[in-house]
């Protein structure tokens, strides 16, 4: 019996669940396992405590001394609750975390055993640079890279099996100062919207001085049985099928979007959830989403940085979860074809140390003009660095998605609603017009009526666009599922803080030459409608009328990752993280490289799984068929039966047999134009290669025809289990 009905058998007659340890409210086990401030209060000194506290509230620097006293308080805290080890846990270019235990016990000079952590090993640890991605920032004989501790976003314990360790959030540097990961940009990322904001909102409210960007991640995500994903060689190499016929039922019906949970996957949930909200991941939904076997949680909105670490951690957790309830998860973007894929939308908004959110309007004329300084800001940043945004989103897998059942295109486009199109249409008619007063200039628009303080059912959604305005944040609906949320925020604060940064010039000029301040602003957002409504569209953004207008109105369309790419290492893309001191010349050359890099090895793992999946599963289960038709065709010709006897079977044999022979064919091809991408040294061209001449030419045809073998050979020699299995057995 094949591996396949082995896996089916055994989860036909698997009833046996993980039983779920959770019991009373949420709110009793929430953060348990977090070193928070309400924690720290307890075992920390007064002196401790106010310096940790001032770190996470005003970013200011803790002092080696009192940091020695932190470590002292978070050792007992942590062995108060079983912890013998702890790490530095950090987000390398890799894509995934990373973190190397030490244990607290140490030996004293004249052996006796003792537990220690002091604030050198809080602050600061060495792990081995060369082994990560660096793009060429580190050579391999250089070894030496730093993490070091980001207080921002607190210490936490995981919990694996009976062990628990103390893992401290820190980035990741080289032995030169260059940044490794994705949290040494982000924070710099967010410094610089922070100022750019701060500097902008004291035009309405001198009392505002920091202004924080807020995130909320919607995780998407496919559950499918264990067994069955150990028997597809593509999943389990690649996290995507790379064969796999439709099934008779998809999502057609729509009867999993929003549908009850099966049980065995709401165990599962339950379980992760119980977790998560133990390390303060503050989850707040989840759901079936619209494809068979899709699901989706969602928290409620965070500071960007501790949100990026939540969902980092949360994408572990899942993993690990699943596979103590026999399951796996699948974050790749495209894991199956023909139905949707997942995505990981980022609701993006930035909220003032006074309680304001910047992107929701307000009661006044004045809190309306500060709602559409920063909502006219955002458009104008997405118009003016659509490319950057792109190119912060692209790989490999999730360029099987955009475009795609749901997911918004490469055309980067911003949706806003019918109701604040009205109003940015009317601002912008009255460019020309001069206002004396202050009152008159937001008056004479109406603004204090015209846009409620609550615009959360003003506008309907648009599952198509990007770039989305949904109330009172703005949804970045292309990020992809299996992304790290971090990439997207480095972009969108940065291009964010330089239009803030540009705005507060042009408002200053303006009232050089004596406008008051209230109609400098009006004049200067009058003039970025003007300048950024092509990146503005409300309909369909699947249509290839969209395509063509797009076109027409100069927006960028760049549909693979290699190309995108190229957005990263512009001119204006130096010129913007540079000022903005978010990466170094040096920084960005390398993240260009690591991408390119990450690219070619994706697709290249695809390719290679394909020729085995092709040689070692689907033609030797074509060729055995073929066997059982040939020779039950040649038993009724010796029987003497009229060919209209075996004419069905013999078509079948021919189609067969030329599906077969072009599988075999394309795939040696395959290997061919994969071994001439492989000679090639440059790395760009080596990644366009591979996208063009190995991917683009030779997958989806190569897939074509084994599908269709798929749907003509019998069940029963077809090794690999089925999309009608993967799916939708429970």
């Amino acid at each position: 019996m094949s591996l396949r009905f082995d896996a089916v058998n055994k989860l036909s007659g698997d009833a046996e669940h993980v039983s779920v340890n959770s019991s009373g409210k949420i709110s009793a086990i929430f953060g348990e396992n977090v070193f928070t401030l309400k924690t720290a209060r307890e075992f920390l000194s007064n002196e401790a405590y106010k310096s940790l506290s001032s770190s996470i509230k005003d970013s200011k620097r803790i002092d080696r001394s009192v940091a020695n006293q932190i470590a002292t308080g978070m050792r007992a805290w942590a062995e108060s609750k079983g912890v013998t080890h702890f790490t530095h846990w950090f987000q390398p270019l890799s894509g995934t975390t990373a973190e190397k235990h030490d244990s607290f016990f140490t030996l004293k000079s004249d052996g006796m055993p003792i537990e220690e952590f002091d604030s050198a090993a809080l602050i600061q640890q060495e792990p081995d640079a060369s082994s990560f991605p660096s793009g060429g920032l580190r050579a391999t004989f250089e070894a030496r890279g730093y993490t070091a501790w980001d207080p921002s976003s607190p210490a936490f314990i995981m919990e694996i099996g009976h062990g628990k360790t103390l893992c401290i959030p820190t980035i990741f540097v080289s032995y030169t100062g260059e940044s490794l990961d994705y949290k040494a940009p982000l924070l710099k990322a967010l410094e610089a919207l922070n100022k750019s904001a701060v500097d902008v909102c004291n035009f309405f409210d001198k009392n505002i001085s920091r202004v924080t960007a807020t995130l909320g991640w919607e995780q998407e995500y496919f559950v499918i049985d264990e067994g069955l994903a150990n028997a597809r060689p593509d999943i389990i190499l690649t996290g995507r099928t790379v064969f796999g016929a439709s099934p008779a039922k998809g999502q057609q019906l729509e009867d999993h979007y929003f549908g009850s949970i099966p049980e065995r996957v709401y165990a599962f949930m339950r379980d992760y959830e119980m977790e998560a909200y133990k390390l303060g991941i503050p989850l707040r939904a989840r759901h079936n989403e619209v494809a068979p076997s899709q699901y989706e949680c969602a928290p409620i909105f965070e500071d960007v940085n501790l949100a990026v670490d939540h969902n980092t951690l949360l994408m572990d957790i899942l993993d690990r979860v699943a596979r103590r309830h026999n399951l796996r998860v699948l974050m790749h973007e495209k894991p199956f074809a023909g139905i949707n894929g997942s995505g990981k939308h980022n609701n993006w908004s930035m909220a003032t140390d006074t309680g304001v959110n910047l992107l929701a309007p307000g009661k006044t004329p004045k809190t309306n003009l500060m709602f559409l300084t920063f909502f006219v800001n955002t458009i104008k940043a997405v118009h003016d660095y659509a490319d950057v945004l792109r190119a912060a989103i692209a790989s490999a897998s999730n360029d099987h998605r955009l475009g795609a059942n749901e997911a918004p295109p490469a055309i980067l486009s911003v949706f806003i609603g019918d109701y604040l199109t009205n109003v940015l249409n009317d601002i912008e008619t009255r460019v020309g017009e001069k206002f004396d007063e202050q009152d008159e200039a937001i008056l004479k628009l109406d603004l204090h009526r015209s846009i409620p303080e609550l615009m959360l059912d003003n506008t309907d959604r648009n599952r198509t666009s990007p770039f989305a305005f949904t109330g009172n944040k703005f949804e970045f609906r292309a990020v992809g599922s299996s992304a790290n949320c971090a990439n997207a925020m480095i972009a969108l604060n940065t291009i964010m803080a330089e239009t803030l940064k540009q705005f507060k010039k042009d408002v200053d000029a303006l009232m050089d030459k004596g406008d008051k301040k209230e109609i400098a602003i009006m004049h200067i957002i009058q003039k970025y409608i003007a300048e950024s409504k092509n990146i503005l569209f409300e309909g369909d953004n699947y249509s290839q009328e969209w395509h063509h207008e797009a076109e027409r109105r100069g927006l960028s369309n760049t549909p693979t990752t290699p190309l995108a790419l190229d957005a990263m290492v512009s001119d204006k893309a130096k010129e913007l993280f540079e000022s903005n001191k978010v990466y170094t010349h040096s920084e960005i050359e390398a993240r260009h490289e690591i991408e390119l890099e990450k690219y070619i090895k994706k697709v290249q793992i695809e390719a290679r799984v394909m020729g085995d999946l092709a040689l070692n599963h689907i033609i030797p289960s074509v060729v055995k068929y073929q066997n059982v038709l040939i020779e039950n065709i040649r038993g009724l010709k010796e029987a003497g039966l009229p060919e209209s006897a075996y004419a069905s079977q013999l078509e079948i044999l021919k189609r067969i047999s030329g599906h077969l022979q072009e599988v075999y064919t394309k795939v040696k091809d395959l290997i061919e134009h994969r071994k001439i991408a492989n000679n090639m040294t440059d790395t760009r061209t080596k990644a366009i290669a591979y996208c063009s001449d190995v991917k683009e030419k030779f997958f989806d045809g190569i897939r074509y025809h084994a599908d269709k073998l798929e749907t003509l050979v019998n069940d029963d020699n077809w090794t690999l289990p089925k999309y009608r299995e993967l799916l939708f057995l429970r």
